[in-house]
């Protein structure tokens, strides 16, 4: 079931002015100079979907507008689908977070898929091995349920090993042994569902790069891991052989959380091989990728957020991207401050909306 969000309100949320904002079931584009406050928009619908941020390291006192009269922050949307409608609300404060559905406190509450693309995360996915870590973690935990409870399992147990590993001196070695057992089940099993998601994602990575960028390349995606081809036993032998080191650098250094993923282009790597250009093609084919997959699994789409993607695509590919978006279902977010991708391209979609940014407010 595909959710949209119709109606976005801010209050002291970054730069954001205080209004009601609308939005239509397909397409938005938000437009303005740098600075104006078009990621803010993006960022507050991901967080009211996600009930975080996109941002890494953000905090309360990051997101507090620097002119708030008060430490609070509110935020609230309308939701909707094709059988109901529903508001979500949350009132931020620096120790909690109190979210309401349809104005009734509750002390849980679902998360709904939103997909952020921000191409120059490409630098990052391509350079950075713990942000490609945390880039599927977060991505495959909305794609299947059964990662995400294992995925939990294991930061949970990773963090307890981590903790009797770091005691100085160290007299919890017997009881690190007696549930290591049960942890490597939980590492293998984890690495089981990564190779099988992975392998439901190349076939649309190759459909999508081909789509959007109209170029004749093979693309594929691998996990490398420590502890490919092991069984418990192996596991276990592994640990036992690097308990001293482990010991003596106070954490576990062998495990699904060192494992890392390669995304080849033609067969190489492609952060050693590919231009800066190439790189971020397959990027985007990855994040597009996992929104047909996404589809695929649920029968629904994620809300897209699009993050002033104009700057990286030159004008061929503007096209072959906004022809993509007008043909897909989902509801989609596009920002720009690029005069032309917005006189050019945006201003000729039709079923769609159109905003103006200027100070954090619609114009």
């Amino acid at each position: 079931m595909t959710f949209r969000i119709s109606k976005l309100f801010c209050e002291q949320f970054r730069n954001l002015d205080h209004q009601a904002i609308e939005f239509h079931p397909g397409i938005n584009c938000i437009t303005g100079d740098n600075g104006n406050g078009k990621t803010n928009i993006l960022e507050a619908i991901y967080f009211l979907s996600q009930k975080k941020s996109f941002r890494k390291n953000t905090g309360f006192p990051q997101i507090l507008s620097a002119d708030g009269e008060k430490p609070e922050i509110l935020l609230s949307a309308l939701y909707e689908n094709d059988e109901s409608k529903f508001t979500i609300s949350g009132k931020m404060r620096s120790e909690k977070i109190d979210w309401a559905i349809d104005g009734r406190p509750v002390k849980r509450r679902d998360s709904y898929p939103a997909i952020f693309v921000n191409p120059m995360d490409s630098f990052s996915f391509h350079q950075v091995p713990g942000f490609r870590r945390s880039w599927f973690d977060d991505h495959f935990s909305m794609l299947d349920p059964t990662y995400k409870s294992l995925l939990n399992q294991f930061q949970k147990s990773l963090r307890f090993r981590n903790a009797l590993l770091s005691k100085k001196p160290n007299q919890y070695l017997a009881q690190i042994k007696a549930s290591d057992e049960q942890f490597a089940k939980i590492n293998i099993e984890l690495l089981e569902r990564k190779k099988i998601l992975i392998s439901e994602i190349v076939l649309p990575i190759n459909e999508t790069f081909k789509s959007i960028f109209s170029m004749d390349h093979e693309l594929d995606l691998k996990v490398e891991s420590a502890l490919s081809g092991m069984n418990t036993n192996a596991v276990l032998k592994l640990w036992s052989d690097r308990q001293e080191n482990d010991v003596l650098r106070g954490h576990t250094t062998r495990g699904v959380h060192k494992d890392d993923y390669v995304l080849l282009f033609d067969g190489m790597n492609a952060f050693e091989y590919c231009s800066l250009g190439q790189q971020k093609m397959a990027y985007l084919s990855l994040l597009f990728a996992y929104i047909t997959l996404f589809r695929y699994k649920f029968s629904s789409f994620p809300i897209v957020l699009i993050d002033d993607v104009s700057g990286e695509l030159d004008r061929f590919r503007w096209q072959k991207l906004v022809a993509h978006l007008k043909e897909s279902k989902f509801q989609v977010f596009i920002t720009t401050a690029n005069e032309n991708f917005k006189m050019e391209l945006l201003n000729h979609l039709d079923d769609a909306k159109h905003m103006e940014v200027c100070n954090g407010k619609i114009i």
